[in-house]
């Protein structure tokens, strides 16, 4: 008899329940959702140059590798798309989301970047002449990531050619975009280049919040418990999942809340509230990025859910 693995199972339920459920076909055509295009830390897994254990199966079998940390959204009421963070897997992501929501129909409205780290706007490249040469593309950012952008090549190209066009954001006010709100909101992270934000992105019915890089959740003037239950989905900085996770680093350092710290702030929800939460933006040395391990486990019999490519998300 075959021996099937019960937080799996809860898993792949998870999964499953997510794409029926953001499925337009189902839903109604008319029914906005998020796209999940990537759930890795910046560099993607397997990690540039690791050759380690846990990188070798990606490096090994392109089913086992994933994308950065991205996210479609998709309203079909006025066919429209837009995405958020440009990784450097945007080709791959660009091309999923076209699958998705082909421009034969969805115009691409733009582009929401959260800060100027390499996993969340180098991916801006692949629209300049040497790639897409793409015209006019929106891009929405907080003050100091425009002026990052405008005032140093080559994203500075991309502006002079008419590749992108830049669109200011302000803390806590909100972008409408038809029966769509996105408003972005300061979070305390390394900022040397630009301020780092999350995004709250409301729908008709169902809300969402996405905040894939923050330091720990005490350095933070939001109750994380209470700021759950304002949504629908809470899909969390999930880049490490324990203290000692970096062999030979002073992880105090590194200072991401750990999923273990998450899943503490949390315990005292009730499990209808801790399924809001999906833990994403995973470092290649993250547990969590294979399904059946242990810490996987923990994660989703602790009434959490783990992030993975191709989730759709009814708004």
């Amino acid at each position: 008899m075959t021996n099937i693995k019960p937080a799996f199972i809860r898993q792949l339920f998870a999964v499953t329940i997510g794409l029926l459920a953001g499925c337009p076909a189902l839903a109604g055509d008319a029914d906005a959702y998020l796209y999940i295009l990537g759930v890795a830390q910046d560099a993607g897994f397997p990690q540039t140059g690791c050759y380690e254990k846990h990188c070798m199966p990606g490096w090994r079998d392109n089913n086992l590798r994933r994308a950065a940390v991205s996210l479609g959204l998709v309203d079909p009421s006025r066919n429209t798309k837009y995405m958020f963070e440009a990784t450097p897997d945007f080709p791959g992501q660009l091309y999923k989301l076209e699958m998705e929501a082909p421009a034969d129909r969805y115009e691409l409205g733009g582009i929401f970047l959260t800060h100027a780290h390499i996993g969340h706007y180098t991916g801006l490249m692949f629209l300049g002449h040497e790639a897409m040469g793409a015209s006019g593309v929106p891009v929405y950012a907080m003050p100091r990531m425009l002026r990052y952008l405008e005032e140093n090549g080559p994203w500075s190209q991309l502006v002079s050619f008419g590749n992108i066009i830049l669109e200011p954001l302000r803390n806590k006010e909100t972008k409408k975009l038809g029966s769509l709100k996105v408003t972005p909101f300061l979070v305390p992270h390394r900022d040397e280049y630009s301020e780092t934000v999350g995004y709250r992105i409301e729908g008709p019915n169902k809300s969402a919040i996405f905040i894939p890089d923050i330091n720990k959740w005490s350095e933070w003037k939001t109750d994380l418990s209470q700021l759950v239950k304002t949504v629908d989905y809470a899909l969390l900085d999930a880049t490490f999942f324990a203290d000692g996770e970096l062999p030979g680093r002073d992880m105090s350092k590194v200072p991401h809340p750990f999923v273990v710290e998450s899943m503490k702030a949390l315990q005292d929800l009730p499990v209808n509230e801790r399924s809001k939460v999906w833990f994403i933006h995973m470092n290649h040395t993250n547990p969590l990025l294979n399904l059946e391990s242990e810490e996987s486990k923990s994660v989703i019999s602790a009434g959490f859910n783990i992030a993975t490519e191709g989730i759709r998300l009814i708004l």
